[in-house]
């Protein structure tokens, strides 16, 4: 039994005993700072650079696909300008509480696998946020990564009580437990602390939004609880082992496609929001090898009925109870219909037996309201009567009994008619665990399939997608860039003098450099970028919401780093070298394909000139 705290809930008293997660050193720094009316971005840039790792945290996410940088930011200053202080504030903030309260006081709290989860919902926020520009993505990120943070508040201020209200609930009802213990729940602290600590007011209705499944006031929150909401889907399948993502793929699916996401697409953003996971792990030192595995569920075909009887004499209840009870079936028994309902919900009730003539609630009364809730559809229903006319036989069937037993009631009579509706209830039993069956290997013949087509898009040699995948995914970006009038860009490089390795040095060296090569230019792309191969030496680089003069500087940034970053086990007669053409979307009468014959057409341009450059042109 877990003993409540008090009567009411105070926070600001809560607060003053310091007993709740709060940002210490820089990020309170910063925090005081910012709330300043002349505070600048330039104090704040100093804050900042005097904390080293808060500095290189800063730079990589200013850098990061889902910041969607134009050019590579190398000054913590330039990155509070382009973030804003509102931004590395609340960024600051995250970063503070992650690494005060890696461990705790609270025995059955899992602080590695709190954390866990909370980065991998800030991954997939600022991504979703990224594609779908409702708020900046670096604040999508620090909503993600505190979405939960009442959990941890509780956990913090009462470790002891909040360790037994979870191993109460095991995983059931917790929400309602943590009300009945401490007059609050962990989403609704949630929000007070994230509003203490000055987070914007559509991050707060949103966060309400998505908890609770209620109507937003603005229409933009309306669209950022969507995104949250999304955001805990894709989370949660990144959290989870094989078989339990067989089971939620569908669903996530589903909610993909109310975000103009097809399979293909949903595969890749999955991908790319697994990865900026683990990265950002590695970066925060917050492990990612955390897995949820298919929830245990109970076995549909149980063994014993589970009967439950209603009557309002308590001496003939007693007496059918004791008749009744044996080793293969559970008898519950109550005294009204009011109770009964309440039974049928706790004990998993399969069959109701019910005298009719009871008060207050009679047993025609109790059969009609369990025929109109969910879990009483299935329920096998039996009406001990003495009335046998015709008109009340009918008016009990169509009040939605399966059968019924003449009072006073022959035992031997009630227990053929147990034993009819057991059949049934162990057939119907049957059907759900046959259909779940399909429903679970539609799910691993359509992950086997996605699979497939993954196979089918991608080169075995270098990992990248392949041409097939590459035209597609290049016709879908155009017609998204046309539909959101946004930039697009492409790069076609070539591999300079590849040939000679091949004559030279053999074709298993050539495969070598081109390994090397899709090795180099994934660390060199932006996050966002989709790199691919062509065939052969070719490679072709799609820079989504990038014009061209953008992507020549990404050009130039993996043509650098392809000439600095070399094979040590190839005896090459020559350095490794690209020469790359860049196209920039600019007319909208144009097509995709003239964007690539234009990459091309820049391409021999460069091979003219002497190789290992950049060119662009822009339609």
């Amino acid at each position: 039994m877990v003993k409540r705290m008090s009567l009411e809930f105070n926070f600001d008293e809560l607060k003053a005993a310091d007993r709740l997660p709060s940002p210490t050193g820089t990020a309170l720094a910063i925090m005081k700072l910012v709330q300043q009316n002349d505070a600048t971005a330039l104090q704040v840039a100093q804050l900042v650079q005097a904390d080293p790792a808060l500095s290189g945290r800063v730079l990589r996410f200013a850098n990061s696909a889902a910041f969607g940088a134009r050019r590579p930011i190398v000054s913590v200053q330039d990155a509070v300008v382009m973030m804003g202080m509102h931004s590395v504030r609340n960024f600051a903030l995250s970063l503070s509480l992650v690494g005060e309260h890696r461990e705790g006081l609270c025995p059955r709290f899992d602080y590695k696998a709190f954390w866990a989860e909370s980065l991998v919902l800030a991954v997939a926020t600022a991504a979703v946020a990224a594609r779908e520009r409702v708020v900046a993505p670096e604040e999508a990120f620090t909503l993600g990564l505190l979405a939960n943070i009442g959990r941890l508040a509780l956990a913090t201020a009462w470790p002891d009580v909040y360790s037994d209200c979870l191993k109460a609930a095991k995983g059931k009802e917790l929400l309602k437990l943590e009300r009945e213990v401490f007059v609050i729940d962990h989403e609704d602290l949630s929000v007070l602390l994230l509003a203490d600590w000055g987070l914007p007011g559509i991050f707060l209705e949103a966060l309400k939004v998505s908890q609770k499944r209620m109507q937003a006031e603005t229409p933009r929150a309306t669209r950022l609880a969507k995104q949250i909401l999304f955001a805990r889907q894709l989370a949660n399948y990144c959290l989870a082992d094989e078989a339990y993502r067989a089971a939620l793929l569908p669903q996530l699916q589903q909610e993909a496609n109310r975000h103009t996401m097809d399979e293909g697409l949903l595969a890749d953003f999955i991908t790319e929001v697994a990865t900026q996971w683990r990265e950002w792990g590695t970066l925060i030192h917050v492990k990612t090898d955390v897995h949820h595995s298919l929830p245990k569920a109970a076995p549909l075909v149980e063994t014993g009925l589970k009967l439950l009887l209603v009557d309002d004499d308590p001496v003939e209840l007693a007496n059918l109870t004791r008749q009744l009870e044996t080793d293969d079936r559970h008898v519950e028994s109550c005294l009204d219909g009011e109770t009964a309902l309440k039974l049928v919900i706790e004990h998993r009730i399969q069959m109701v037996i019910t005298n009719w003539q009871m008060q207050p609630m009679d047993g025609l009364t109790l059969c009609q309201s369990l025929r109109k809730m969910t879990f009483g559809k299935n329920l096998y229903l039996i009406m001990l009567t003495a009335n046998e006319t015709d008109d009340a036989l009918v008016e009990a069937f169509d009040a939605g009994i399966d059968d019924y037993v003449s009072k006073p009631v022959n035992l031997r009579v009630l227990l053929a008619r147990i034993r009819a509706g057991q059949r049934i209830i162990e057939l119907q039993q049957k059907l759900r665990q046959e259909h779940n069956e399909i429903e679970r290997s539609r799910a691993d013949l359509a992950l086997a399939n996605r699979r497939l087509e993954r196979l089918a898009h991608t080169d075995l040699l270098t990992g990248l997608p392949n041409r097939r995948y590459a035209l597609n995914r290049l016709a879908q970006e155009w017609a998204a860039a046309q539909r959101f009038k946004r930039p697009l860009s492409i790069l076609m490089m070539d591999l300079d003098h590849f040939k000679m390795i091949n004559d030279t040095l053999g074709h298993d060296a050539g495969d070598a450099a081109l390994e090397h090569t899709a090795k180099v230019i994934n660390k060199a792309k932006r996050a966002s970028d989709i790199a691919c191969r062509l065939g052969g030496e070719e490679f072709l680089i799609i820079a989504g919401n990038s014009d061209g003069a953008a992507a020549l500087l990404l050009a130039e940034r993996i043509r650098d780093a392809i000439e600095k970053h070399q094979p040590h086990n190839l005896a090459l007669t020559r350095p490794i070298t690209v020469s790359i053409g860049v196209a920039g979307s600019a007319d909208p009468k144009s097509n995709w394909k003239e964007l690539m014959k234009l990459a091309d057409q820049a391409l021999y341009k460069v091979k003219q000139s002497g190789r290992n450059a950049v060119k662009l042109i822009s339609s």
